[in-house]
């Protein structure tokens, strides 16, 4: 018989017999959520509000900051894409961020807003941000890391998707 650590991380204590560790295991993912998901409201709305950003040309503008990251991006084609219609490109992101934020704050479809986060992270740093040098001076890699664990595991307490998948479990009969 082979003996083993269990990794879980839904407590198998299931009579309330729970210590701390068990406890700050099952809430480990909160903090994640809380940054992430007031950090992407807050860079949607800042985006949203900010007119000079909102322009194709001119300081601060998403134009101009596109056009001045094109040449040193992993993905050019990527930047000319988004420079055909700078300003539309700068609502889907801000739409996009806001959507991801407030899904991911409320546990709402949080593995696809997670993607979603994951995508813009990754996009920002294809282009925005690769010419960091060195590498960690990047500010989107670690948000694309850290979309990662909720990528994977959700958002499986205090969320509308715990309590949705609540809901269907005490609909069909199993209790857990």
């Amino acid at each position: 018989m082979t003996h083993g650590t269990r990794a879980d991380t839904i407590s198998p204590h299931l009579d309330g017999d729970r210590d701390w560790r068990d406890t700050a295991t099952r809430y480990a993912l909160l903090p994640l959520r809380i940054f992430l998901g007031v950090t992407f409201i807050y860079a949607g709305i800042d985006k949203l509000t900010d007119s000079a950003f909102m322009k194709g040309a001119g300081a601060g503008s998403i134009g101009d900051m596109m056009r001045a990251v094109r040449d040193s991006s992993a993905i050019p084609a990527l930047v000319d894409m988004s420079l055909k219609n700078p300003v539309a490109f700068g609502y889907a992101i801000a739409f996009g961020e806001l959507a991801v934020g407030i899904g991911i704050l409320i546990g709402l479809l949080t593995r696809l807003a997670a993607l979603g986060g994951a995508l813009i992270s990754l996009s920002l740093w294809l282009t925005v941000s690769w010419a960091a040098e060195p590498y960690y001076y990047g500010n989107d890699l670690p948000y694309l890391v850290a979309w990662t664990p909720l990528l994977l595991a959700g958002a499986p307490l205090l969320s509308v998707d715990a309590a949705l998948r609540s809901r269907r479990r005490r609909r069909a009969g199993h209790y857990r």
